[in-house]
């Protein structure tokens, strides 16, 4: 799986998405709203990590998600 932080412009705002290893979209979430629904993406249990990592990774590189 990788992620990618989306910078937004003017009133939109940032997005995170997760893409799988065939670079299809899997989830799209804004990156200031706390993370929902991550049993459905297999990420459960992670949710502290995956703040972490994104408030680390830098806006338009896409990055492998390592959990």
């Amino acid at each position: 799986m990788y992620i990618i932080k989306v910078r937004g412009k003017a009133k939109i705002p940032d997005y995170i998405q997760f893409r799988d290893d065939h670079f299809a979209l899997i989830a799209y979430f804004r990156a200031d709203r706390p993370l929902k629904n991550m049993e459905k993406y297999g990420l459960e249990g992670h949710a502290e990590k995956l703040k972490s990592i994104i408030e680390a990774i830098p806006f338009g590189k896409l990055e492998k998600l390592y959990i």
